[in-house]
């Protein structure tokens, strides 16, 4: 229709419209795109376990025994034996009572903050939080104050500025641990004294952590050695360092149960696949058992952001995490630089408004523990190669 059209006319003329590319390989540190092979510096699979045989073969398993689908809704007939084993290990691996597996991360930020918040709350949310939890608040009616980003200073005068709370409402502050387009980590300490102080919920997303910080790979809470809180709420993703696919919630069993009556996203969605719990059951097994995958990735973040940093490349205040930004500020120039480094063997992607402010465009680098450091040597050359020109 023209009204499409024009709307797609209109992207085109800003630089903004995006198109997809298809992948013809697995996840891994080199994939295949239009029959070129390119070194993948833009995945989310951190410890490379999207393409590892033994989450292969747990999900194979699985498969003969349940099905491909699920058949139904988990409150139907959709919940199997391994989605109680999975839930029981996050609860276990999160260091919290319960926990509940949705079909994606997006749905579960949705389906969790639309139940706890309503019309008459408000909730305080960091400004670069991800978009599912800006549409999750909004999803809920609720009012939603965004704070500069981690700056604690002023998320408490505006928490002291809020009308007197409904006793029997909570307020809620959320934010991501590690933000997915900047790589930093939010302050999570400090967020809690906050949320004792004022007496608010924090709900902690922590799709980019799990698995990736903390000694065990538990995440923020670990990163950070503070204890968990019972007013704490641990959301996350199976679908990056776990790499199968999925979301989740931690809490209490009261938490839990009250998502399982009142959560629209998880009550009124098919099931997650049996053989994704399966596979993902096995990977946070790994994650327990093995550090090894993990310092990997630690060492490789740090050995490309440096190289990156020592080329006078703007990382922000990316550290500790596998996401690299490189900002080129410009969008043209962000999506030339991408361009690039596809025609010298590097799938790096571009970022641009709206997924990230107006002049702050960049490319999200991303390091996986299967990275070498040939790998990542070969990709300091290219942005050195194009950078110079």
């Amino acid at each position: 229709m023209y009204i499409f059209k024009k709307e797609i006319d209109t992207l085109k003329a800003k630089g903004l419209k995006r198109t997809m590319r298809f992948v013809s390989s697995a996840a891994n540190r080199y994939i295949t795109i239009d029959k070129r092979k390119l070194l993948n510096l833009c995945s989310n699979n951190y410890l490379g376990l999207a393409n590892d045989t033994r989450l292969e073969d747990a999900a194979i398993t699985a498969i003969k025994k349940f099905g491909v689908g699920a058949g139904a809704s988990r409150l139907v007939s959709g919940s199997t034996i391994l989605h109680k084993k999975l839930e029981e290990k996050l609860a276990q691996f999160k260091q919290q009572e319960a926990a509940l597996v949705y079909a994606s991360g997006y749905s579960a930020n949705l389906g969790i903050i639309s139940s706890l918040v309503g019309r008459n709350d408000i909730v305080f949310s960091d400004r670069l939080n991800h978009a599912s939890i800006i549409d999750g608040i909004i999803l809920s009616r609720a009012q939603l104050v965004r704070y500069p980003h981690r700056d604690m200073e002023a998320l408490e005068r505006l928490l002291s500025m809020r009308p007197t709370p409904d006793a029997r409402r909570p307020t809620l502050i959320v934010t991501d641990s590690v933000f997915s387009m900047d790589g930093d980590i939010a302050p999570i300490p400090k967020l809690l004294a906050l949320a004792k102080k004022y007496d608010c919920l924090l709900m902690i997303d922590e799709a980019h952590a799990t698995g990736v910080l903390g000694r065990k790979g538990r995440g923020s809470l670990e990163y950070f050695e503070a204890e968990v809180d019972e007013r704490i709420i641990q959301m996350g993703t199976l679908s990056k360092a776990i790499g199968c696919l999925g979301g989740f919630v931690c809490g209490s069993k009261d938490l839990i149960d009250y998502l399982v009556n009142r959560s629209r996203s998880f009550i009124f969605s098919t099931a997650l696949p049996a053989a994704l719990c399966a596979s993902a059951l096995t990977a946070i097994q790994i994650i327990e058992k093995d550090n090894t995958l993990r310092q990997r990735l630690k060492e490789n973040a740090r050995f490309l952001r440096h190289g990156l940093q020592d080329m006078g490349f703007d990382t922000l205040d990316s550290k500790d995490t596998a996401i690299i930004p490189v900002v080129t500020k410009e969008q043209e120039l962000t999506m030339e630089f991408s361009r690039r480094l596809f025609q010298e063997g590097i799938y790096a992607q571009g970022i641009r408004p709206p997924t990230v402010p107006e002049g702050l465009s960049r490319l999200r680098v991303t390091v996986m523990a299967s990275h070498t450091k040939s790998d990542l040597e070969f990709a300091l050359e290219k942005f050195r190669k194009i950078g110079k020109k």
